[in-house]
């Protein structure tokens, strides 16, 4: 494959995941948990390096796991304590990053982790990091991993899908049904750390965020029905990534920013021309039709 297509396919697999785990995170109303996990990652990446003093291997996605698990369990203290949900992201998110941007400032020197790379990643040398693979050749690291990530999404999704979808839309019904709510958060929490963390590297946390909520805002507008929504919001992450990527080329500037952008010019599409929820097609609409309320907020 080309140094274009790896790139645009190690895109395309973070949209992919992210497309699909933040479907569930719209329909929680957690979509600012996604920018939290994303920005608190980073300590989990300095404390593995300096235990390890090593900026490679399996315990950078320990150390990683651990941070966004740790994220999660702080918000949700908080929140029972009686801080406000916003509020309690808010003072974990920030108070978490700054320790990590400190760490690197003042114990990690010289080694190859900046506040930069953490925010706008490295996509431009994932082709040049790779491993053999039998029958397969050289492949990029980013590409097996986000691949693995991929594939424990859909699984862990499709496995529990009445259990996701009724812990999403009532969790009330869930939990006097016996449901586990607070486990099956916890392990969707888990979901996110990881896909969080598999794409960190690769493209960093302004695009982790804008694939993890942004397709899953547009794909909210056109469907009701959570499987499609799920489908549309994987779809939209790669088409992202893929003119995102040529609309970087044509520019010469920044991937990762271009993609992002790109994912606010879908959702706009989607906000002014969705059948049911479309600015442009409710004016168009007959005046008898019924009105139709948004999804986020509105007639």
């Amino acid at each position: 494959m080309s140094y274009s297509g790896w790139i645009i396919l190690t895109a395309s697999l973070v949209g992919l995941s992210c497309g699909i785990i933040g479907v569930l995170l719209i329909l929680r109303r957690m979509a600012m948990m996604a920018d939290a996990i994303s920005h608190t990652v980073l300590l989990g990446i300095v404390t593995a390096f300096l235990i390890t003093r090593e900026l490679s291997g399996f315990h950078m996605l320990i150390g990683s796991v651990a941070a966004g698990l740790l994220t999660a369990v702080l918000v949700q203290w908080f929140h029972a304590k009686g801080v406000q949900q916003e509020a309690s992201i808010g003072i974990v998110f920030t108070t978490m990053f700054a320790l990590g941007v400190v760490l690197i400032a003042t114990k990690v020197g010289n080694a190859h982790l900046d506040v930069k790379h953490a925010l706008m990643g490295e996509i431009t040398f994932i082709p040049w990091e790779t491993v053999e693979l039998p029958l397969a050749g050289a492949i990029p690291e980013a590409v097996v991993l986000l691949s693995a990530v991929l594939v424990v999404v859909v699984l862990v999704i499709a496995l529990f899908f009445k259990e996701w979808k009724l812990t999403s839309f009532d969790p009330a019904l869930a939990a006097s049904l016996g449901l586990p709510v607070m486990v099956m958060h916890y392990v969707f929490m888990s979901l996110v750390s990881v896909t969080t963390v598999a794409s960190f590297d690769a493209v960093g946390a302004i695009l982790v965020v804008a694939l993890l909520i942004t397709p899953a805002s547009a794909a909210y507008l056109w469907t009701d029905r959570l499987s499609v929504m799920m489908v549309l919001s994987g779809a939209f992450g790669v088409i992202s990534a893929i003119s995102g990527y040529y609309l970087a080329v044509w520019l010469d500037t920044s991937i990762s920013g271009s993609m992002a952008f790109a994912t606010g010019v879908l959702f706009l599409v989607s906000f002014l021309f969705s059948p049911k929820h479309g600015q442009i097609s409710r004016l168009l609409r007959p005046k008898g039709a019924a009105e139709l309320v948004s999804p986020y907020g509105g007639q």
